[in-house]
This record gives structure tokens, C-alpha cells and sequence, in this order.
């Protein structure tokens, strides 16, 4: 996008090694959680070994560290969640269901508490084998990978995300550079999709208020109603999915948004009472 924007743009590479991917073999509450695919690629831009670094939004902690701002969020994908292996409708009690995040499970778990569950690391086709091997009976994945992948003759079933809230990000790509380099700025600005870019901050601004931990089930997804209105919908739960909590708003600003909708599912629906959810210290993100 950068090359075909500005021709005279020489775009180089840099391929950074997270924790995550070197620990592919730990499920991610234990080596960090959200953030543990990202702040090596961070550091890279810090260092000033990279200009700008793209991220799965998804993986992006609410808020960023001090030095770099997201400059850019292109067109979002799909962002709903998939089935690899059955339908939702086919799995029975005990039927094993494979995902590493806990906002999967938990929800499944509300819908079908008789489901099993197991850890889900590696790369997405190792992930796909276990479930077409029948090493498992379903693979939760996003929408935006396999589509990415080419590979969305292999789903089973894309779930609505009335039936599974998607998780804060997911299916956006958040580019991220320093916030003094305001060459590249304006450059980023020009790959921009706002309206993809109204819909994550709204989504970032929900998990910042809620101040969720790495391993808390929260799912959060925003949409344009119309040219002015944004609506979010957002579920916060308990680790088992034994209690579900959720709500909707509509507004106009991304940004209060998201928070006012994080006050009102911890102290007027009882999300606090959920666990795994503690009042935030750092300020909500900006745009």
C-alpha cells in the first residue's frame, strides 16, 4: 500500500522474533498474554531498527507504550470467528474443541457447557490438521486469517457475532510508528481507512476502561450504523462461561464510547463480580 501510494518509498522488511512465537509450545496466559507477540516489534521501532511495525490488532495491548502511536488501520477484514472441523449445530457433550483464547471458551462454554476443551498453539496449519486429522473435533480460528490464507473452503461454519463477540481488534491491522516521525505520519495517514480506524479505537477504548487481564474472556466489536454513529457491543465473562455479561451502546465519539460502555457492564451489570477485571491506571488510548 505504502509502494503504490508514494513510488519514490523504499520498503524494507524487518522480520522480528516475539516471545510468542518462540514459545509456541505455552499457552499464552503463561508467557504474557495479549502483548506477547508484539513487543519485540515495539522495540524495534523504539530502537529505531524499523520506521513503522504492522500488527494483528488483535494482539495489541489498550494502550501503547510511551514513544508510539498507532499511525494507521487499514481497511478491516472479516472479523468474525470460525469453526474448522463441525458445525456448531454437530458438536455433541464432550465433543473437544481447540483454541488458546479464553474469550473462545468461555462463550462456547455458555452456549454448550458439556463441550471439552484444549490448549491451541502454533501456526495456523498445525492448527487446522488437529482438527482435520480428528486429533480434535473443532478448531476455532478468525475469519481474517483464513481468509488471508486462502483457505476459507476449509470452514465449517463462520459464527455471527451475535452468536461469538469477536475479541477487541480482530480482522483490523494497527500500524504503528513513533509519534515524532512526522514524515512517516503523513504518510501513514494516507493508507488510513477512518472508518476502520473509528471502529478499533472504540473497541481499544472498551478493553483500556474495562482494564481486563491477559487471561480475562472479554469480546468487544464495533460497527458503523451510519455516516455519524457507531455501535459497540461488547461481553465481558467468568472463565467457565457459567455467567455471561452483555451489553450495547451507540455514540458518536469512539473514544467515550467505549468507555462509558465499560462503566456501565462493571457497575451497573455486575462485571465486576466476574473476576480477572481491575480499574485501569494508564489513560485511555488515543486515537
Amino acid at each position: 500500500m505504502l509502494r503504490e501510494l508514494a513510488v519514490h518509498v523504499d520498503v524494507e522488511i524487518v522480520v522480528v522474533s516475539t516471545r510468542g512465537d518462540e514459545l509456541a509450545h505455552l499457552p499464552l496466559d503463561q508467557i504474557g498474554g495479549q502483548g506477547a507477540f508484539v513487543k519485540e516489534v515495539q522495540l524495534a521501532v523504539l530502537s529505531r531498527r524499523a520506521d513503522l511495525a504492522v500488527h494483528s490488532a488483535k494482539d495489541l495491548p489498550p494502550v501503547a507504550p510511551e514513544g508510539l502511536v498507532v499511525a494507521a488501520v487499514p481497511k478491516r477484514a472479516d472479523p468474525r470467528d470460525v469453526l474448522i472441523g463441525r458445525r456448531l449445530d454437530d458438536l455433541g457433550p464432550g465433543s473437544t474443541v481447540a483454541t488458546g483464547s479464553a474469550r473462545r471458551r468461555a462463550q462456547l462454554a455458555h452456549l454448550h457447557p458439556d463441550l471439552e476443551f484444549v490448549e491451541l498453539r502454533g501456526n495456523m496449519a498445525r492448527r487446522l490438521e488437529r482438527a482435520e486429522s480428528g486429533d480434535v473435533d473443532v478448531v476455532v480460528a478468525a475469519a481474517a486469517a483464513m481468509e488471508r490464507l486462502g483457505w476459507l473452503a476449509r470452514v465449517a461454519e463462520v459464527l455471527p457475532v451475535e452468536v461469538m463477540c469477536p475479541q477487541v481488534g480482530q480482522g483490523s491491522l494497527a500500524v504503528e510508528c513513533r509519534d515524532d516521525d512526522e514524515v512517516l505520519l503523513e504518510l501513514l495517514a494516507g493508507i488510513d481507512h477512518a472508518p476502520s480506524h473509528a471502529t478499533l479505537l472504540a473497541e481499544r477504548s472498551l478493553l483500556a476502561a474495562l482494564g481486563a487481564s491477559c487471561s480475562a474472556p472479554v469480546g468487544g466489536y464495533a460497527r458503523w450504523l451510519d455516516d455519524e454513529s457507531l455501535e459497540l457491543d461488547a461481553v465481558m465473562a467468568s472463565a467457565d462461561g457459567a455467567k455471561v455479561v452483555r451489553a450495547q451502546r451507540i455514540g458518536e465519539d469512539p473514544a467515550s464510547l467505549g468507555t462509558d460502555l465499560a462503566r456501565h457492564l462493571l457497575d451497573d451489570l455486575g462485571g465486576n463480580a466476574l473476576g480477572g477485571f481491575d480499574r485501569p491506571v494508564a489513560p485511555v488510548p488515543g486515537r
